[in-house]
């Protein structure tokens, strides 16, 4: 047996491993302990330096340790001479590479390496945009080296259309990187920014038609990566709309004032002001949100005093001045005896078609066909789905309503998990639709009272906002998450609600579930199992 090589057992091994990860906690803590010692005494040295390196060369996420490591840095700053301080950055910035490779995904470390940078007087940006290259090249989808990226192109003034090209070699290289794509998005309003009179956050229809055939590659190429289809939907899309005041309502049986707006805005803060003129003379009021909160909102209402709703007059004018800052808009009203409504010079597409843009000759057709040829390769792709839906919303919702709802069915199908997002937007569609459809019809007020409200099979656990619905008198929201009878006090403020399903909730296995809602809700008809 001699001169043979003695091999561990199983046991033996595991042993070791375990005696040798003791070794290491204890020297990690031993260190931590000794460096936060040292802090505390003020003595912020080179030594600190080492200990904090042995422990952040494990361990680069120890947030604590790169604050320790920058003020020893910035006390050093002025105790070495330029040559032995340069000699001092130059080690660090070695040492930083080995904690990225230990983890290229710390936020401590490059964090680190921006500050250090940013405090050198002639840093070297060209071997930093190297670094981000190698770093790509492993793992191009590493969302902090591409921040990183980012920081020293600006430091750096490197012309966009360098980057741009560099996206376009990770993009080439592998079309599944929603980094590259997002930075495109970034960089492309940068190289064509639009004339003053120009769309704003539209790009040139020749770029667009190049971006359009790139991204068409990508989505053909592998269908299912989602990145691809949200830079098409930043490609067919715009900018926010312009602030406006879209409609003024004038309710004689409410005795209220609605008016509604491009944005939610807070009326009454310093910035956002709400002025009412009722046959040219301002009206004090009190305006209020539908949920009573005062927060952002895209409505607000107030009651109007019986005197602006005299019968002995022909009409009243009501105008409504909002001021936002120094800009103001304003909306004007015409009201006769009966209920009136007004909305603002916004088309049809500024209203209810801002996800996308509205070029209906060129591009938005071409692409519904290219997509449409795409889910016939790909019958169960939900982005090509949702996209397609999309495109005819952009394109003429009222014409393709009827084909809009089919695709809608077959989406519901392929992508079951999100069957109530899709009913929602179903809805949402097709109220707008009805609202379009008033352009050419007499009625110009879209009744939605008496209507039911069914919000079954989701993860509702509250019900704050379902509050002041004087018109409401159905409610189902079977299959949710309610647990205690106190969530449905919001509902005793909706003065017509005459049925309750709340089928498959947790309350209603509450003792005393039956008296405490007779109690709260008197005149509902409830429905428990």
């Amino acid at each position: 047996m001699h001169g043979r090589l003695k091999v561990k057992t199983s046991e033996e091994q595991e042993e070791a491993k375990r005696l040798e990860r003791e070794q290491k906690l204890k020297l990690y803590q031993s260190a931590t302990r000794t460096v936060f010692q040292k802090r505390q005494a003020g003595e912020l040295d080179e030594s600190v330096l080492e200990l904090t390196s042995q422990i952040l060369g494990a361990n680069p996420d120890f947030a604590t340790l790169w604050n320790c490591r920058r003020e020893v840095l910035q006390r050093l700053e002025v105790q070495k001479s330029p040559e032995e301080l340069a000699t001092l950055v130059k080690a660090e910035l070695g040492f930083l590479e080995s904690c990225l490779r230990v983890n290229p995904k710390s936020y401590g470390t490059w964090h680190h390496r921006c500050w250090l940078l940013g405090r050198l007087p002639e840093p070297n940006w060209a071997r930093e945009l190297e670094l981000c290259a190698r770093f790509l090249e492993v793992d191009e989808r590493n969302f902090h080296c591409w921040d990183y990226r980012r920081f020293v192109a600006a430091q750096a003034a490197v012309p966009p259309a360098e980057e741009l090209a560099f996206t376009d070699s990770l993009i080439t290289r592998n079309f599944s990187n929603y980094s590259s794509w997002h930075y495109r998005s970034c960089l492309l309003p940068q190289l064509h920014p639009p004339p003053d009179s120009g769309p704003q956050g539209r790009l040139p229809e020749d770029v667009l038609l190049k971006e359009l055939e790139l991204v068409q590659n990508a989505f053909f190429t592998d269908p299912n990566d989602q990145s691809a289809w949200f830079y098409h939907r930043w490609l067919l899309g715009r900018a926010d709309p312009q602030d406006a005041l879209r409609c003024l309502h004038v309710s004689r049986d409410e005795a209220c004032l609605t008016v509604s707006f491009s944005r939610p805005l807070l009326v009454g803060s310093r910035t956002e002001t709400l002025l009412l003129m009722v046959d040219e003379s301002p009206l004090a009021v009190a305006w209020r949100t539908p949920d009573g909160r005062n927060r952002p909102s895209h409505v607000w209402l107030c009651d109007l005093p019986a005197t602006s709703l005299n019968d002995q007059l022909p009409q009243h004018t009501f105008r409504v001045i909002w001021t936002a800052g120094d800009a103001q808009k304003e909306c004007v009203l015409l009201k006769g005896r009966q209920e009136g409504w007004c909305r603002d010079s916004a088309t049809d597409e500024q209203l209810f078609r801002c996800e996308l843009s509205v070029e209906k000759s060129t591009v938005l057709q071409s692409e519904l066909e290219s997509c449409k040829e795409l889910q016939e390769l790909e019958p169960e792709n939900k982005w090509c789905l949702l996209t397609i839906i999309l495109l005819m919303r952009a394109l003429d919702p009222l014409q393709y309503e009827k084909e809009t709802l089919q695709y809608f069915q077959t989406l519901k199908a392929v992508d079951p998990m999100r069957a109530a997002y899709l009913d929602d937007l179903r809805s949402k569609f097709l109220l707008e639709n009805s609202v379009l459809k008033m352009e050419y019809a007499e009625v110009r007020v879209l009744h939605l009272g008496h209507k039911v409200l069914q919000a079954n099979d989701n993860t509702i656990e509250s019900l704050d906002g379902v509050t002041n619905l004087p018109r409401l008198q159905e409610l189902f929201l079977c299959n949710n998450r309610l647990q205690q009878p106190a969530v449905l006090q919001p509902l005793a403020s909706c003065p017509r609600l005459v049925l309750l399903n709340l089928q498959g909730n947790p309350l209603c296995q509450a003792v005393g579930i039956s008296e405490h809602l007779a109690e709260l809700l008197p005149s509902v008809c409830r429905s428990l199992t």
